[in-house]
């Protein structure tokens, strides 16, 4: 495999867990969890490695990271399944994965305070950061193919989900899942400070991304069902994305917009122009629930003027989960859960197209993430979008 491609993708599959018709199962002798790399420099994407991995569905779409010089991949929400006690451990450590040679391997394990979530890379690939339940953002030197433990910065007295730099690497966005708003973390080098900004978010924010103009930042909140404790019989009410303005300090949400039941996964687009949200919609229901529908939705907003604006709504698989779109802005990765499968949409033509493009992958992927600051304006072959 080549050490660098335009355009890398990395998804992760938890092959442990399967949720049936709603129901939470974990499958005697399932195989390993995978990390797989996706070249999505032209069209249609592929898969070109897979490695195995520990990972969980359990947290954010967002436990998985991929450098800017697409050299390094980290995998977060390593947990395995005890089979006696049936109950899932969760672990403390992250999965650095050495992507320059033929096949992708684990070169380090590094231990965590707490049970890491979302991890980011800095735009120049020198610092990561992991969000974690314990309240914690750790904070990692990326020393060659290896990671350092630099810092460990107490956010919140609860969970903490996604994270994300800005892309002048300025500053960090930290969802605070159970305290709820993002924090905003001030980067100087390889130091992170807590600032007293917040952002005004929905309910239980969960994953988060930003677009590489340095413009906008989206943020996905999977409402009650994102919060600790018994919240009741859910049936697959509406919950909210936001949108937030980083182009300048205090960074301030301009809108929140009414989407499908649990938005777990969200992007924006390198280009700043489009929003798409990776909604359950109630497929993650089991059949007697009368929010229960057999397929989640993809949706498509346009941001003009300062606002967002939809632009598409087109069916997804069952209990979806993360979602990316390719650097060149024109089609979008989504992750289907239960079907154990990738799913390619494009957006070139101005419209959300289904470009019936699987990849199947072994387990059901998880989580996903893009090359930081990757933005290009043209594709290597033709395409249908």
């Amino acid at each position: 495999m080549p050490p660098r491609l335009r355009d890398w993708i990395v998804s992760t599959n938890d092959a442990k867990y399967q949720r049936v018709a709603g129901q939470d199962t974990y499958p005697p002798d399932a195989p390993s969890d995978t990390m797989d790399v996706i070249d999505a420099s032209s069209f249609p994407p592929r898969i070109v490695a897979s490695v195995d991995v520990k990972t969980s569905i359990v947290g954010p779409p967002q436990a998985v990271a991929i450098s800017p010089d697409g050299r390094l991949a980290v995998v977060s929400a390593p947990n395995c399944y005890d089979a006696v006690r049936k109950e899932c451990v969760f672990e403390n450590y992250l999965q650095v994965m050495d992507l320059t040679g033929a096949q992708p391997r684990l070169v380090q394990r590094v231990p965590t305070s707490h049970h890491p979530q979302g991890v980011a890379f800095h735009p120049d690939g020198g610092l990561l950061l992991a969000a974690t339940v314990g309240g914690t953002v750790e904070s990692f030197v990326v020393e060659g193919l290896m990671l350092k433990h630099e810092d460990e910065l107490v956010v919140s007295k609860g969970r903490l989900a996604g994270v994300t730099f800005t892309p002048d690497g300025a500053a960090a966005l930290v969802l605070m899942r159970d305290a709820q708003g993002a924090a905003v973390l001030e980067v100087n080098g390889h130091a992170i400070r807590l600032t007293p900004e917040r952002v005004s978010t929905g309910v239980a924010p969960y994953a988060v991304d930003v677009s590489c103009d340095g413009r906008w930042a989206v943020i996905g909140n999977v409402g009650l069902a994102g919060l600790l404790g018994p919240s009741g019989q859910l049936a697959g009410d509406a919950d909210t994305v936001t949108l937030v303005d980083i182009s300048r300090r205090p960074f301030r949400t301009v809108q929140h917009l009414s989407v499908p039941a649990l938005p777990e996964g969200v992007a924006i687009s390198p280009d700043g122009r489009w929003i798409a949200v990776l909604a359950m919609d109630g497929s993650n229901l089991r059949p007697d629930n009368p929010g229960r529908r057999e397929q989640g939705r993809v949706r498509l907003f346009e941001i003009r003027d300062g606002q967002a604006h939809a632009a598409g709504d087109l069916p997804a698989g069952e209990a979806g989960q993360g979602i990316v779109f390719t650097a060149d802005s024109q089609y979008i990765l989504a992750q289907f859960n239960v079907e154990k499968m990738l799913a390619v949409y494009a957006v070139g033509s101005g419209a959300l197209v289904d470009t019936g493009h699987r990849m199947r992958v072994r387990g059901g992927p998880c989580s996903i993430r893009a090359m930081p600051g990757r933005r290009s304006s043209s594709r290597v072959t033709g395409s249908p979008a």
